[in-house]
């Protein structure tokens, strides 16, 4: 299965116009960036996939934000919130785009923050944390972000305890905003999640070893994957192909028992392991049911 995590290291080595350019090797739960100077411009994120760090953006320019089931267009200057239990890409940053971001761990706040990032409305995946500032606004938040980098460049014992300070200020300030309203129509929306759904389900295949599971098999899993209910899901599916999630699930399974049948030297049995099944016995009546023969029948056609 492809990846479903990426990690504060991948990021650096993927975003940056360096592997190494702006990034502070004295604290590797903290770093700061500025947009202009360090990201890689007509690149876009990974698609939908999760990090395993916290990012603050004050993003200046024209982009369109896409969390989980949710398209966020975004222009001027506006102020994001990310977190690790959502999913999220965005379209591709132009030449123009500046900003600045801060990344960080849990970790880094563990020590000194007295609130738990998890519980905060900025970082709920039941929200869409994306506020629009106005200049003056705006001039505030760079500032803030200033004076982390500022300090970050510093050789001083307390830097650390100083910059958590200011982006504990980021986050007291954008809990007194209100989040942009504008997000993508149902129409949008129902096709985002399908396209999503299909992305997960396709990079999962094909299976080319034993030890290989197909493991987000039912529509619970994928929507806990995308971090949506799973009738949301469901409904999303059905309203745009016509199918149920169910269905593509068994289409794409069956098509891939097929596969390793004819093109594979693999036993039922271990046939029945890669795809996820309990046991052998619960594959051949789900094949059958599916192609009305069973597998070694199937194998001998």
């Amino acid at each position: 299965m492809g990846k479903s995590i990426e990690s504060l290291e991948e990021f650096y080595q993927h975003k940056l116009t360096s592997a190494t350019e702006g990034v502070r090797k004295d604290n590797d739960q903290f770093n700061i960036f500025n947009i202009e100077e360090n990201i890689i411009t007509g690149t876009t994120s990974p698609s939908y996939i999760r990090r395993n760090f916290y990012k603050i953006m004050l993003f200046k320019g024209k982009n369109v934000f896409h969390y989980s089931d949710k398209s966020i267009p975004i222009e001027g200057d506006t102020l994001l919130f990310f977190d690790p239990k959502t999913p999220y890409t965005y379209d591709s940053l132009e030449p123009d785009s500046k900003g600045w971001f801060c990344v960080f761990k849990q970790e880094f706040f563990q020590t000194s923050l007295r609130i738990n990032l998890n519980e905060l409305p900025l970082f709920s995946k039941e929200n869409h944390p994306v506020f629009k500032v106005n200049s003056e606004e705006s001039e505030e938040i760079e500032a803030i972000f200033k004076k982390i980098s500022k300090t970050a460049d510093k050789d001083y014992v307390y830097k650390y305890e100083l910059i958590k300070s200011y982006v504990s200020e980021l986050i007291y300030l954008a809990m007194q905003l209100h989040p942009s309203e504008e997000v993508s129509g149902q129409s949008d929306s129902s096709s985002r999640i399908t396209a999503i759904f299909n992305e997960l389900l396709d990079r999962q295949f094909p299976i080319d070893s034993k030890t290989q599971r197909f493991e987000l098999r039912s529509p619970k899993l994928i929507a806990d994957q995308l971090s949506i209910h799973v009738n949301s899901l469901n409904r999303a599916i059905k309203n745009t192909t016509g199918l149920t999630t169910t269905d593509h699930i068994f289409e794409k399974l069956t098509a891939e028992a097929k596969a390793l049948l004819k093109h594979t030297d693999w036993n039922i049995a271990e046939i029945s392991y890669a795809l996820g099944f309990e046991d052998q016995a619960h594959f051949n009546h789900f094949f059958k049911k599916h192609t009305h023969i069973n597998p070694s029948a199937f194998r001998q056609v």
